[in-house]
């Protein structure tokens, strides 16, 4: 199968003028993926095919200067009491500075972590958007092709992607434009795992067996490998099968991007 790479770019809402480039949407073409691959780790199987509609992605995962945005409108709990942002854990790179939450220096244009799965899905509700499915994650990253990682089959190095580094060792999300996906998508593989929509359940994936219910509760599904995954765990199959992952918490290498 040829990859399709006629992407298109439009901001974060239709029709508006983006504040920032990072905050950027990439408009994916419908198509059909082949999900999953038969010689990988076995939640990765069956490879199997799925039909997708047209979709917009953010270009970059949310970064702590705009999750900060975020808290200061919303707060670290929302309504139901669900805990958005683990604020009081030491690995967290956003803290309160006179009465604003703020990224800490340096570290503004790096993913956000320690956010749970209920505080991606809130920050992307509240910037008009959703979280990605998990279908949709891979295929943003993978295109038509079968690729094994975003930029294509060659081996990972540091001018594609943050990876093999030192615990809680991020990097800016808009560093590694070489490891760029068919569509033009940043940072898909390395940096941070990446909180999808859907829960992690086997394969087939149907997004009519309940695996796509808003509520939070079920361990959710992670893509893209983080700062301290190895080359294998990178790729765009991944799921992260061996993550410590409780959707009520955040964690030190799991951020997320949103959809729409």
């Amino acid at each position: 199968m040829k990859a399709c790479v006629a992407a298109f770019v439009l901001t974060a809402g239709i029709g508006a003028v983006s504040a920032s480039p990072l905050e950027d949407m990439v408009g994916i073409p419908a198509g059909v993926l082949v999900m999953g691959s038969d010689i990988g780790p076995a939640d990765e199987r069956p490879a199997h095919r799925v039909t997708l509609a047209a979709f917009l992605i953010d270009r970059y995962p949310a970064t702590n200067a705009r999750f900060a945005e975020f808290l200061d409108a919303v707060g670290t709990h929302n309504a139901k009491g669900e805990r958005l942002f683990d604020f009081d854990d030491p690995d967290a790179r956003i803290h309160r500075a006179g009465s604003k939450w703020t990224a800490d220096k340096g570290y503004e244009r790096h993913p956000v972590v320690e956010v749970s799965w209920a505080g991606a899905r809130d920050y992307c509700t509240w910037r008009g958007k959703r979280l990605p499915t998990e279908a949709e994650r891979e295929y943003a990253a993978r295109g038509t092709d079968g690729r094994r990682y975003p930029w294509g089959n060659s081996t990972p190095d540091r001018t594609r992607a943050q990876f093999a580094a030192r615990y809680n060792e991020t990097a800016p999300v808009d560093r590694f434009a070489a490891g760029a996906s068919p569509y033009g998508v940043q940072s898909m593989a390395g940096n941070a795992w990446e909180w999808v929509s859907s829960a992690y359940r086997p394969y087939p994936y149907d997004p009519r067996d309940g695996r796509e219910h808003p509520a939070a509760g079920p361990v959710r599904g992670t893509r893209g490998g983080g700062h301290d995954s190895p080359a294998e765990e990178i790729t765009t199959t991944q799921r992260g099968r061996n993550l410590s992952r409780n959707p009520a918490s955040g964690h030190h290498n799991i951020g997320f991007r949103c959809a729409k």
